[in-house]
C-alpha cells in the first residue's frame, strides 16, 4: 500500500526534473540552492525534520545544506534595548541539493514542506551570495518606532524629563536629534535611541 502510495507522489514530479546539470544555479557536480516553501512560524522545526531525514535516509551526498536565512535586529522598546534573531523571508528556507527524483522525494515529503517555488527552479549564484550576505553582516539592524515630527520623553541627561520633538534619525549611528525647548529657544540635543522615548 504504501508503495503504491510513494510511486504516485513520484508520478508528481515535475517534468523538469532530470538530468542534475540542467538547472542554470547549479554547480559543476550539479548542487544548487532552492526555496522551499513551508509553515510560516515553523522554518526552524523543518529544517531539523529535513536534517533528520537527510541523516535516516542516507542522503548526506544529494541534499548538503539547509539554512533558514535571519538576520541580527537591535529591537528598542520603552527605552530597552534587545538583540533579536528575525527570519528574512518568513515561510521559506534554503535547501542545497542535486536536484534529482530521490532529493525532490526527500524534501517534499518533509512534515511541514507545502512545496518547492518555481518548478523548481535554482537560485542564481548571485541570489545566493546576496541572502547570505545578508545573514552574515556584522552590525545587526537597530528597529526602532521613532518618526520625524513624533513627540519623544528624554530619559536621562541634563535634559531628563524635557519633552522634545524628533528633528532627525540616524539609523546607523542609533540616535535621534531631538528639538528641546530650553529659555525659550529650540535647543537640537543628539541622543542614543535608548535615551527617549514615545509620549
Amino acid at each position: 500500500m504504501s508503495n503504491d502510495l510513494e510511486e504516485q507522489e513520484r508520478e508528481q514530479l515535475p517534468v523538469e526534473i532530470g538530468d542534475d546539470t540542467s538547472q542554470p544555479g547549479a554547480d559543476e557536480d550539479g548542487r544548487a540552492w532552492y526555496v522551499v516553501h513551508c509553515y510560516s512560524g515553523y522554518e526552524n522545526k523543518v529544517r531539523h525534520s529535513i536534517e533528520q531525514r537527510i541523516e535516516t535516509m542516507g542522503m548526506q551526498h544529494k541534499i548538503f545544506d539547509v539554512v533558514v536565512p535571519t538576520e541580527e535586529e537591535i529591537e528598542i522598546k520603552d527605552g530597552k534595548r534587545r538583540t533579536v534573531e528575525r527570519r528574512v523571508f518568513p515561510g521559506y528556507i534554503l535547501v542545497q541539493l542535486i536536484m534529482d527524483e530521490d532529493s525532490w522525494y526527500v524534501v517534499r515529503n518533509t512534515p511541514g514542506v507545502t512545496g518547492f517555488v518555481g518548478d523548481p527552479t535554482a537560485l542564481r549564484p548571485d541570489e545566493v551570495a546576496k541572502i547570505m550576505n545578508r545573514m552574515e553582516a556584522e552590525a545587526p539592524k537597530v528597529k526602532f518606532n521613532f518618526q520625524v515630527g513624533e513627540k519623544v520623553r528624554i530619559g536621562t541627561g541634563p535634559f531628563a524629563d524635557f519633552i522634545g520633538t524628533i528633528q532627525a534619525i540616524d539609523i546607523d549611528r542609533a540616535k535621534v536629534r531631538v528639538l528641546v525647548s530650553f529659555f525659550g529657544r529650540e535647543t537640537p540635543v543628539e541622543l542614543d535611541f535608548l535615551h527617549v522615548e514615545k509620549v
